[in-house]
């Protein structure tokens, strides 16, 4: 995660450092908000005005002097140098300016206070805020140069709260109906083309309530799922149509989702989507929205994200959380 940390330790080899002593021409704004961003998100330390600070790694480097390149084309003048601290006094001055303590410690409160919610708020929404601290995570540790403690104290609170959500989410074990040990966490899921309200809803649910780091295959019709891929919504796969299930009814009922109201409901409108049967009144209206996705969406990826809006409203309305 990030690149390799630089070991400051005594009797490592001498650490160095980049500068990037930068100049942007006063009457160029959006280039000098471009540049202040890009310094922001190399993870750079101020010294002072128009100079930067980065621990030296061979990636640090091409990027200060790409952007240093910008910088002379857009009229302005930056100079990228390596040195070394004068003492080591200075080097864990230097250091310490790039420490992530504080971030990871008002992450780790954030993903204990999750456990307030355990029992009583919906799982989903509490497992949707702890996909949010993972990638913020994910951001602190890729810039995090010098790691401490706390980052491992926040591995630790990400992993145990992971635990406890899929618990709430998954009681009879997350293994359902797959094979004994089989973990879904991570995975990589494929369906076919083309896509419509059935594989887009198992989509859905599967991002939502069952792999948040969940990554996704869209198949041609001549194309094999990987291996390791567990396949839905067509002959075959892992999950798919029954005599009277759609795909996303068989995933409800095989992973212990089905006692969700308001995902069950949904599971109604898909039904009615791809193979009719009881009519359900809302089901002309996600209709009509699938359909404006679909031709507003050139990439399956860019689909996936229209139909998430419309199935996360869809639980929004129908979902109600438990009395008290």
């Amino acid at each position: 995660m990030g690149e390799a940390s630089i070991d400051p330790s005594p009797g490592a080899a001498e650490p160095r450092w980049l500068l990037c002593v930068a100049s942007m021409p006063a009457d160029d704004p959006a280039s000098r908000m471009r540049v202040l961003r890009t310094l922001e998100s190399l993870g750079t330390t101020v010294l002072r005005e128009g100079v930067y600070l980065l621990p030296e790694t061979e990636a640090n480097r091409r990027s200060l002097e790409t952007l240093a390149e910008y910088i002379g084309k857009s009229h302005g003048s930056a100079h990228v140098l390596c040195v070394s601290a004068t003492s080591p006094a200075q080097h864990e001055a230097f250091a310490r300016l790039f420490d992530r303590s504080a971030r990871y410690e008002d992450l780790i409160k954030t993903v204990e206070s999750l456990s307030i919610g355990y029992g009583h708020s919906d799982p989903s929404a509490i497992a949707r805020v702890l996909h949010k601290q993972r990638r913020e995570f994910e951001a602190i540790a890729a810039l995090d140069f010098f790691p401490t403690q706390a980052r491992e104290r926040a591995q630790a609170a990400l992993a145990k709260a992971d635990a406890a959500v899929r618990q709430l989410l998954f009681p009879a074990g997350p293994q359902a109906g797959l094979g004994a040990g089989e973990k879904l966490l991570g995975r990589t899921w494929a369906t076919r083309k083309p896509l419509w309200a059935d594989r887009l809803a198992c989509a859905w649910l599967i991002r939502r309530f069952v792999d948040p780091e969940a990554r996704l295959l869209w198949l041609d019709k001549s194309e094999t799922a990987p291996p390791e891929a567990i396949g839905f919504g067509f002959e075959g796969a892992h999950f798919t149509n029954s005599e009277d299930r759609v795909t996303y009814e068989q995933m409800l009922a095989r992973l212990k989702l089905g006692d969700n109201p308001a995902l069950a409901k949904i599971g109604s409108i898909v039904h009615f989507l791809e193979i009719r049967g009881a009519t359900v009144p809302e089901a002309a209206g996600v209709q009509t929205l699938l359909q404006g996705a679909l031709r507003r969406s050139p990439k399956e990826t860019d689909l996936l994200g229209e139909v998430e809006k419309t199935f996360d409203l869809l639980y929004e309305a129908y979902f109600e959380p438990a009395k008290r």
